[in-house]
């Protein structure tokens, strides 16, 4: 085994998984930073509120005898993602759950929103650069998002691979943004591309992981998965 691919197992094996208190940080505003008043906070949700009503169907996905909400509010190299990867893993090959008994839950919100976008947006608006982002495995520049990479194109641990957002919704995990932080990403585009809030959020929007449902706010999808039976985890 690699130094540099021992070093990425231990970073995220010991990071271990915390179950716990919510996070303090709960939103971001178009500087990924929390708001400072109550003023700005309102501000905000009404400027990023999308005129249709947000769905919240998966709320009845949410039956399996193993289901656990990943709380994922920081960026920290993807590391929530793949924890949640590990989990649904360890449940099938330890415990012999079957995909119908199986129930992932993974909420990007905060500074962890360059997560549910897709390689094109990391590469245009150079994320990687502005979220001080490095490649997880290499610790190297990337211009790619690190919980999309492949073990062809990014030399991932093929295990690590298969823990890719994408992969685990095409698996059945339910991935949920906060449409507040959203405005962070909004913000790259409209900084860039010189476009108005609506052009901005609609471009955005394209850019977006697809099957990624954005809801309210980050802490609404983490309360909703655990007063439906989800236990809750500090994954990032």
């Amino acid at each position: 085994m690699s130094t540099d691919r021992r070093h990425f197992l231990q970073h995220l094996t010991l990071g271990g998984i915390a179950i716990g208190a919510l996070p303090s940080a709960l939103y971001a505003n178009e500087t990924s930073t929390p708001p400072g008043s109550l003023q700005e906070l309102a501000a905000l949700e009404q400027s990023t509120a999308p005129q249709s009503q947000f769905d919240t169907t998966w709320l009845q996905k949410l039956t399996g005898k193993y289901k656990a909400v990943f709380d994922s509010p920081e960026i920290n190299g993807g590391m929530g993602v793949w924890r949640a990867g590990m989990w649904a893993t360890h449940c099938r090959d330890l415990l012999g759950a079957q995909p119908t008994e199986l129930t992932t839950v993974i909420v990007i919100r905060h500074s962890a929103m360059p997560l549910i976008m897709n390689h094109e947006f990391w590469d245009t608006y150079d994320v990687a650069k502005t979220f001080k982002v490095l490649h997880p495995l290499t610790d190297k520049k990337t211009r790619r998002n690190p919980v999309l990479m492949t073990a062809e194109d990014d030399q991932m641990p093929p295990t690590f691979a298969s823990y890719a957002l994408d992969k685990q919704m095409e698996r059945g995990a339910i991935v949920l943004g906060c449409n507040m932080a959203f405005s962070s990403m909004i913000a790259l585009v409209r900084k860039k591309d010189k476009l108005g809030g609506t052009e901005a959020r609609e471009k955005t929007l394209s850019m977006m992981v697809p099957g990624v449902l954005l809801q309210p706010n980050g802490i609404f999808p983490v309360t909703m998965a655990q007063h439906h039976g989800c236990s809750f985890v500090a994954a990032s």
